[in-house]
């Protein structure tokens, strides 16, 4: 290709991972001749999904996990006026184009992708896709079963690409999209981007379906939505960093209603000095966290750490220098393998006092001693147990640790450094089941679809293990919805 030839197809899919690859798979099954754009070179491409390890709320292959709709009702957004939910009672094609455009996990959205799981599971399956258990971080039982795709993302888009590539679609690397065209009727029939060298590309289709991620790899719109905090996070994993947030401006440029909770996001709690794929820690309930100013700032230890370690890490986020060090005693080598709580290549700073710690961490030593001997003296006797939810609580202490309440008092010291990375952002458009972009009046855009983390249906607490599988329900059925309405075949 040269120069700025416009090139036709009749579905081109932006985003080569778990949504952008299904939805090209499944785009291709019509018929549909497809192009797939992916921001990063081909070696490294897959977004995020590349380096996740994959893990889906399911209880088996063919069951979601019991609590899923559930979680999405009690993350479904911040104080829904009760009159205006009520009217998703009707079908949904009845609702108010205000109603289909608040900005709430609507239930339609939530029931299409609970129910739509299984199947996807199993169409997953048919293109070569396995599943089976996965290595659990944490020391205490999950709140949630998860199954896992075998050999994590990186198999899936290994799996899938290839896949797509036998079966016609042609993908440009190196290739960033960057406006939508539009015809007079306001339908969406191709797009704009530049490739190697700046060059530009034009690319005209019956559809366009968005499956680049979110905005974690770019400060500019991190800084805007997330606040001046946001200068403290970082992706946590690669893939992250090439997810720009142009899939999101460009339709929002055109008309498209914006979803999920722009000022959130999905955190974790990692080590700053790693630069291994997403290097957390999660020992955190078994010791104190400090801000730099040597001051414990929120509970440890509310419940286990799978179900709590997100608010953590939003918090850490929030102090001083948005770091905290989880500070531990010698107690923890009796704790058997509490090391798989931790992932970062990194040894935790250790020291035979205190007093030396907080030293080598660069926080006040006599806050550090201050904060410790506040925390012993409100610890109460009992023995904890660190696979089972103890409620060996502190006593008369703000803020408490309400769980594994041990004193930090037997030499050498530990402490590891914690910041909160960014693993992907929840704002993003707000879309039909059949993944059709809706503008802000609640119409469809035509020709226009998202998926992915491009697709905002995000509030609160994030329902752990459902990202990867968002990606794959709603791609599938992108693909298969724009394939039919422009294959020619």
């Amino acid at each position: 290709m040269s120069g700025s030839k416009t090139q036709e197809f009749d579905v081109v899919v932006v985003g080569c991972g778990v949504a952008g690859l299904s939805a090209a798979v499944a785009a291709l099954e019509t018929g549909a001749r497809v192009a797939v754009l992916e921001r990063a070179p081909m070696e490294e491409r897959g977004g995020n999904t590349r380096y996740t390890t994959a893990a889906i709320r399911m209880s088996s292959e063919t069951e979601i996990s019991p609590d899923f709709e559930d979680m999405f009702a009690a993350n479904s957004g911040y104080h829904l006026d009760p009159v205006m939910v009520a009217e998703t009672a009707a079908d949904y094609e009845n609702w108010p184009g205000v109603v289909k455009t608040m900005p709430f996990a609507d239930p339609e959205l939530v029931s299409t992708f609970a129910e739509g799981a299984p199947p996807t599971i199993a169409w997953l399956k048919e293109q070569g896709v396995r599943f089976g258990d996965i290595d659990y971080f944490g020391l205490t039982a999950r709140s949630s079963p998860r199954i896992s795709i075998s050999g994590g993302g990186l198999a899936l888009v290994e799996t899938m690409a290839p896949l797509a590539e036998e079966r016609g679609a042609e993908f440009f690397y190196e290739t960033t999209a960057q406006s939508l065209m539009q015809d007079d009727d306001g339908r969406v029939v191709g797009l704009n981007a530049t490739g190697k060298n700046n060059r530009l590309v034009r690319l005209k289709a019956g559809a366009v379906i968005l499956a680049c991620g979110g905005f974690e790899g770019n400060p500019e719109m991190v800084a805007h939505y997330l606040g001046e905090s946001g200068r403290y996070m970082r992706p946590v994993a690669r893939g992250g960093y090439y997810n720009k947030g142009e899939g999101i401006r460009m339709s929002l440029d055109i008309g498209a209603s914006p979803a999920g909770d722009y000022s959130e996001y999905h955190a974790q709690p990692i080590d700053p000095r790693s630069g291994v794929t997403e290097p957390i820690v999660m020992i955190f309930t078994q010791g104190i966290l400090v801000n730099q100013d040597g001051v414990r700032f929120t509970d440890e230890a509310p419940g286990s750490v799978d179900a709590n370690y997100e608010e953590i890490a939003r918090t850490i986020r929030k102090q001083p220098g948005g770091i905290a060090w989880c500070i531990l005693d010698a107690a923890v080598d009796e704790i058997e393998n509490w090391q798989r709580c931790v992932r970062s290549d990194q040894s935790p700073i250790e020291a035979a006092t205190l007093e030396a710690l907080a030293v080598d961490l660069g926080i006040p030593a006599a806050a550090l001693l201050n904060t410790v001997d506040a925390y012993n003296a409100a610890c109460v006797e009992g023995e904890t147990d660190p696979y089972t939810v103890d409620g060996l609580a502190t006593r008369d202490l703000a803020p408490p640790k309400s769980n594994w309440a041990a004193p930090i008092a037997r030499p050498p010291f530990k402490a590891y450094p914690i910041i909160s990375s960014n693993t992907f952002t929840f704002g993003g458009l707000k879309a039909t089941a059949d993944a059709q972009v809706l503008n802000t009046s609640g119409e469809i855009i035509p020709g226009l679809y998202a998926a992915g983390e491009t697709m905002g249906m995000y509030y609160g607490k994030y329902p752990g293990a459902t990202s990867v599988l968002r990606g794959a329900v709603f791609g599938r059925r992108a693909g298969l919805h724009a394939g039919r309405a422009n294959s020619a075949a």
